[in-house]
C-alpha cells in the first residue's frame, strides 16, 4: 500500500507535455525514415497540433531535422553526442581511444567506432589513417547495416529475437554485385560472422571498398558497439583478411574487458 501511494504521490510531478515529447523520441528512434505530423499524432495517440509544436521545438534546438519533400521528422546525430556516452556505463570513448590509436597505428588505416540506432549505425568517433589516401567518415554519419562490419558484428552477438525484430525493418537496398539481398542469407550470413568473430563488407556498398569490424561487449556480454577500419581493397587482400580481422578482435576485447566484459560469459 505505502508503495502504491509513494507512486501516485509521484505521478503528481509529471509534466504531460514531457512525457508527450519523449514518447515522440522513442517513436522516432524506432524509424529512422522519419514520420510526417499525422503519423505522430497517430501512433501517439495525441492532438495533431501536439505533435506538431513538439517537433518544431525539437527541429529548433537540433533534436530532429525536417525531410523534404516528405516532410518527415527524423532524429539528428545531437542525439549521438547527448546520448553516446549511456552506450556503455558513460565510458566507451574514454576507454577506446587509446586502443584506437594503437590500432591505427598497428594497421595504417582508419579505424572507426560506432553503434546501432534502430535499424541503421552510426559513427561515435574515428582515429584518422596515416596513408595519404584515407577513409575520413564524420561522427553522426548513419550507415545501412546489411552491408556494412560493424552492423553484421553487433548484430550477430545479438539475441536471436532482437536480431530478427531490426533485420525485420531493415531494406536490403542493393549497391553492389556483393551485396547482400535476402533476409534470410543475411541471418545466415550473421551466423558465419559469430562464428568468426568479426564481420567483413567486401565491396558490399561501394566498389573497392573493404571494412573489417568486430564487436565491443558491456559487463552485461551485450554487444553494445563495434570496432572497425575501412580501406581500400587493393591494401587489404584477400589473404591479409583474417590476419588483420583477428587484430581488430583484440583491439575489441581489450576495450569490452574494460567495459566489465567475461569472455568466459
Amino acid at each position: 500500500m505505502a508503495n502504491k501511494l509513494q507512486n501516485v504521490d509521484r505521478s503528481r510531478y509529471r509534466v504531460p507535455i514531457l512525457d508527450r515529447a519523449l514518447a515522440l523520441v522513442e517513436l522516432l528512434g524506432s524509424y529512422p525514415e522519419g514520420l510526417n505530423v499525422t503519423e505522430l499524432c497517430e501512433a501517439l495517440a495525441i492532438p495533431k497540433n501536439s505533435a506538431f509544436r513538439i517537433a518544431v521545438t525539437l527541429e529548433e534546438t537540433g533534436y530532429l531535422e525536417r525531410l523534404e519533400p516528405s516532410k518527415k521528422y527524423r532524429l539528428t546525430s545531437k542525439f549521438v553526442t547527448v546520448g553516446a556516452s549511456s552506450v556503455s556505463e558513460m565510458n566507451l570513448f574514454e576507454k577506446s581511444l587509446d586502443i584506437m590509436r594503437t590500432l591505427r597505428d598497428q594497421l595504417k588505416e582508419t579505424v572507426l567506432l560506432g553503434t546501432l540506432t534502430g535499424s541503421e549505425g552510426v559513427v561515435l568517433d574515428q582515429v584518422p589513417g596515416l596513408h595519404a589516401f584515407q577513409f575520413s567518415v564524420d561522427p553522426g554519419t548513419r550507415f545501412v547495416l546489411h552491408t556494412a562490419a560493424p552492423g553484421k558484428a553487433i548484430l550477430a552477438y545479438l539475441p536471436d529475437e532482437d536480431c530478427r525484430k531490426i533485420v525485420d525493418r531493415m531494406e536490403f537496398t542493393h549497391f553492389t554485385e556483393n551485396t547482400i539481398l535476402d533476409k534470410e542469407e543475411f541471418l545466415a550470413h550473421l551466423d558465419e560472422v559469430r562464428k568468426r568473430g568479426y564481420g567483413f563488407d567486401l565491396s558490399e556498398e561501394r566498389e573497392g571498398q573493404y571494412c573489417v569490424g568486430a564487436p565491443i561487449f558491456n559487463g552485461k556480454n551485450d554487444p553494445i558497439a563495434a570496432l572497425w577500419i575501412t580501406a581500400p581493397s587493393s591494401r587489404l587482400p584477400d589473404c591479409d583478411l583474417d590476419g588483420v580481422a583477428r587484430k581488430i578482435r583484440a583491439a575489441a576485447d581489450v576495450i569490452s574487458s574494460r567495459l566489465g566484459w567475461n569472455s568466459e560469459g
